[in-house]
């Protein structure tokens, strides 16, 4: 395994590059590669959560269980009309606008997601940079659609990558339509410059033929292209697959805090998804090629970068 040597976010160039041969498109993981995503979800949630708690009176343990079951009927995390849906408060509360009687769960939650929402130290400042060499940037995540796009603008990051892939966005309860809950004009919720595209349904990392695929679609070419991740199991396996140069995001890897405790307990993560990840770890014996201690800049020692010709 190659260790990159601690480097400076932006200036790159000092040492010299351990990587051969020239980058000119890098495709990258979004949560925990450019945001602490669990960071991000966990004080959202928990905020929300112990709203929730607080004004029903109900016990954690039966919300949770009811939050898991809704995250898996819709296949995420992050599902925008959670409380309408849970049992025990539409049974607590017959006839009545959930969204009015726990509107200051829903206000919790957007203040302590904008309080925590930032990139990672010396993102920017690296991707600022990689577009300056003319190098072509593609974010590739497993977030849907809303939340994904969410943080691109919030983060200033529209227009700087080149291209997203995310899935669609779950359905909508009761037959709603976009217009019908979103408060402003429809484009308020679109990426301007960046270009989005969507994953086909229930295709999930580690699949290389997607990531084969998004190059080709952007036209980059797999022996000068390196792929960003922070997931042995997804990121690194999904790559070497694949047959592109992977570059493992060590720093992302936050798997033992608290956050990621509550997150397992309502999780969309179905048993068999677990099982899953399980089988994938036991056959594959995971080594990535590089590895970003420290942060995302330390790419700017290990590779030289030069303009997409795609």
């Amino acid at each position: 395994m190659l260790n990159a040597r601690k480097a400076s976010p932006i200036a790159g160039g000092t040492a010299a590059k351990i990587h051969s041969s020239p980058v000119s498109a890098v495709v990258m993981d979004l949560d925990n590669t450019l945001w602490d995503w669990v960071a991000i979800w966990h004080a959202a949630f928990r905020a929300q959560f112990d709203k929730l708690v607080e004004l029903s009176g109900l016990p954690e343990a039966v919300l949770k269980k009811e939050i898991r079951a809704v995250h898996q009927q819709h296949e995420t995390s992050e599902y925008a009309f959670l409380i309408q849906e849970l049992p025990s408060l539409q049974a607590k509360h017959p006839g009545q606008n959930l969204i009015e009687v726990y509107g200051s769960a829903i206000d919790a939650y957007r203040k302590a997601r904008r309080e925590i929402l930032h990139l990672y130290p010396g993102v920017r400042e690296t991707l600022l940079e990689l577009r300056k060499q003319g190098c072509l940037l593609v974010g590739y995540t497993e977030s849907q659609a809303f939340y994904t796009c969410y943080r691109i603008r919030r983060l200033e990051l529209d227009g700087l990558l080149a291209y997203i892939y995310s899935p669609e966005d779950h359905a909508l309860p009761g037959g709603l339509a976009r217009n019908q809950i979103r408060s402003y004009p429809a484009d308020t919720y679109e990426l301007k410059q960046t270009l989005h595209r969507h994953t086909p349904r229930g295709e999930l990392k580690p699949n290389p033929d997607i990531l084969r695929s998004i190059l080709r679609d952007v036209g980059a070419r797999i022996p000068e292209a390196i792929y960003v991740g922070d997931s042995l199991m997804k990121d690194v396996a999904m790559a070497q697959r694949a047959g592109i140069t992977d570059v493992y995001a060590s720093y992302g890897n936050t798997r033992d805090g608290e956050g990621y405790q509550l997150l397992r307990e309502v999780t969309h993560w179905t048993d068999a998804d677990v099982e899953r990840e399980k089988q994938i770890h036991v056959q594959t014996a995971v080594s990535p090629t590089y590895v970003l201690q420290s942060g995302f800049g330390e790419m700017l020692d290990l590779f030289t970068f030069v303009p997409h010709r795609g």
